[in-house]
């Protein structure tokens, strides 16, 4: 098997895609293991095409077997040199990390834009959004403190943070032809910094659709000084997850995608004793009560539900509008219809194209069942092409009322440009149609009343609450925290900040014993001491 050379992925800081233009001789995309990026041996390969023209971009391996066990084995020789090594050296490499990710910013968001067809704009908000969690990780020797407390006379118990091992991250994966969450940056970088600096060696399976940023972010993590097996890369579908979930050697998982393979990751892998967080599907509600700002709340809904072309966990995919405020839909129509539809590198362009036809015909079927239940179908983004791609994975920003409950268009995740709306009465009455659905991510109120909001607060039942907030996700200082059906387990949800700290390590709790005696000492140590 021939060791390539980094130059491989065939970009760098300073030269990567900038248009959709036609790739002549696509490479296949490598795996990554004691530090080097290798060719699979396989015949089996996953295309990846630039949504926006359709276009082969590269080809994903499904590995072998054979390859698959032999970078678990890298991961595995590489753990105790890299657990013994203190978090003030984990520390350096980690600001190292910090410093290569933000130069390589715009390199990032243009792989990105490329393969998942995410605006430029966009795809850098994904790249700092992990940024931001692995800039958190650099906090590490506060993170991994323990605690000490006497006990008894000469008698006193400390605990330790100590890291699991080896840790898999399986980021967004569906595998059943489903919505799977698709930030492309962002996922791995909630793992890689978290498990890293806690002492443990990660194994990641970026998305088959679009694994381009997390190449570059390993061929960053090899330059930052991370040594050879702390992080590797595999690739593939539903063999090499099946292979992650059953693998001895890997002590946990983190997991972003569709339900189904969600539901199916978590209970297969914490079958076999692992640890297993996994962020699963969504449908995330706004009430809008009439006492809001009405500019303010529909630029902020427009902005929620059809940025990214809804295909994010935390897009907001229901307005539940109170009383007098569905007369506002006339005028949310309005700012849907002046949003730009256009190639992510294009100028101007507000959202790009859904990441495959699959998906396309997917949200387009949502709403024509939605008209046949009896929706009404106020923006209709289908058949919509920019004359420049026509082959494109296009649906513009679609707006449907008068939806029911019942009908599929509310039950399912339409992971696309879609807003379903809902009248209801009271606040009240939206407060117990979101605790009745199944998930329960993300939910936000508009409202100038604070009397509301705390009522709101209160009563809701989703893990993430936005007050005049359309998408309130956490920053890394805190954690994800969606419950219900969005997490499977019955939402435990710890992917970064203190709560994924604890998820990459075991506490240990020491009680000791010493006489109090003064023990001679030999000669003193005058250097300061390196942490090494």
């Amino acid at each position: 098997m021939a060791t390539q050379p980094t130059s491989v992925l065939g970009t760098t800081a300073t030269s990567f895609p900038r248009s959709h233009e036609k790739i002549t001789s696509p490479k296949d995309t490598p795996f990554f293991v004691g530090n080097e990026f290798r060719y699979s041996k396989t015949e089996s390969f996953i295309d990846v095409h630039d949504p926006a023209t359709n276009n082969l971009v590269t080809r994903v391996p499904q590995m072998t077997k054979a390859e698959l066990e032999e970078v678990v084995a890298s991961a595995k020789d590489a753990f105790p040199g890299w657990k013994a090594m203190s978090v003030i050296a984990r520390q350096r490499i980690m600001f190292n990390y910090v410093s290569l990710i933000k130069e390589n910013w715009d390199r990032l968001a243009a792989v990105i834009t490329l393969e998942q067809g995410k605006t430029l704009a966009d795809a850098k908000g994904d790249v700092l959004r992990g940024l931001q969690v692995a800039e958190a990780a650099c906090a590490g020797p506060e993170y991994m403190k323990g605690e000490v407390l006497e006990v008894a006379k000469d008698m006193e118990t400390r605990t330790y943070k100590e890291p699991l091992g080896v840790v898999a991250a399986i980021c967004p994966f569906s595998g059943y032809s489903l919505p799977g969450l698709d930030f492309p940056a962002m996922i791995p970088l909630w793992c890689i910094p978290i498990a890293t600096i806690t002492g443990n060696t990660v194994i990641l399976k970026p998305s088959e659709r679009d694994p381009g940023a997390a190449m570059v972010l390993v061929e960053l993590a090899e330059k930052a000084g991370f040594p050879k097996g702390v992080i590797n890369v595999v690739h593939g579908t539903h063999d090499t997850v099946n292979f992650i979930l059953d693998s001895p050697t890997i002590k946990a998982i983190s997991f972003v995608g569709s339900n189904k393979a969600g539901e199916y990751i978590y209970t297969r892998g914490s079958a076999n004793g692992k640890r297993v967080q996994a962020n699963l599907g969504a449908k995330n509600h706004a009430i809008v009560l009439p006492d809001s700002d009405k500019e303010a709340t529909l630029s902020s809904i427009a902005s929620a539900a059809f940025g990214a072309a809804g295909q994010r966990c935390m897009a907001l995919s229901v307005a539940v509008l109170v009383g007098e405020t569905r007369d506002w839909l006339p005028e949310l129509v309005e700012q849907a219809k002046a949003l730009h539809v256009d190639g992510g590198f294009e100028d101007g362009a507000d959202l790009g194209p859904l990441i495959t036809p699959q998906s396309k015909a997917r949200v387009e079927s949502l709403v024509a069942d939605a008209e046949k239940e009896g929706a009404k179908i106020l923006l209709d983004g289908r058949g919509y092409k920019p004359k420049q791609y026509p082959n494109g994975n296009w649906v513009g920003p679609t707006i449907i009322s008068d939806v029911r409950p019942s009908m599929q268009c509310y039950k399912e995740e339409i992971f696309g440009p879609v807003l379903v709306c809902i009248n209801v009465d009271s606040l009240d009455d939206g407060i117990e149609l979101i605790n009745k659905n199944d998930y329960g991510n993300g939910t936000a109120v508009f409202t100038s009343s604070g009397a509301s909001a705390e009522r709101f607060r209160r009563n809701i039942e989703a893990g993430q609450v936005g007050v005049n907030v359309p998408i309130p996700v956490p920053l890394p200082m805190f954690s994800f925290t969606g419950n219900k059906r969005s997490m499977a387990g019955g939402g435990a949800n710890t992917f970064y900040g203190r709560p994924g700290v604890s998820f990459y390590t075991q506490t240990k709790t020491v009680t000791s014993k010493w006489s109090s005696q003064n023990v001679s000492s030999g000669k003193a140590e005058m250097s300061m001491p390196t942490q090494s």
